[in-house]
């Protein structure tokens, strides 16, 4: 079972479900997007050298094979849940402590 693809897609849903369920809505903002961009372009020099040196290496059978480069596309969905979450959490209690 590809593990790793099926935690990171939940990952993903479970963002975006908590974006809708606190109201923050960051997900329908522009400036989320373009600052998601900035992320990725960190991301493939950071993780794509950290990939491609077999310094953080994964095993096939964990992860559904599609690479951007050397990194797997998993990546970019924990890497998606983890800022979107990061942002949203900021945002939702910045507004609960207003």
């Amino acid at each position: 079972m590809k593990e790793y693809t099926l935690i990171a897609i939940c990952s993903v849903v479970l963002t975006v479900l908590v974006d809708k369920l606190t109201r923050v809505n960051i997900l329908k903002k522009k400036e989320f997007y373009l600052f998601l961009l900035v992320i990725i372009c960190f991301k493939l020099l950071v993780n794509g050298y950290l990939t491609n040196t077999n310094t953080v290496m994964y095993n096939p059978k964990f992860f559904f094979g599609v690479r951007l480069g050397s990194i797997p596309l998993e990546d970019f969905l924990f890497g998606f849940s983890l800022v979107s979450l990061g942002i949203i959490s900021w945002e939702f209690f910045k507004k609960k402590n207003e």
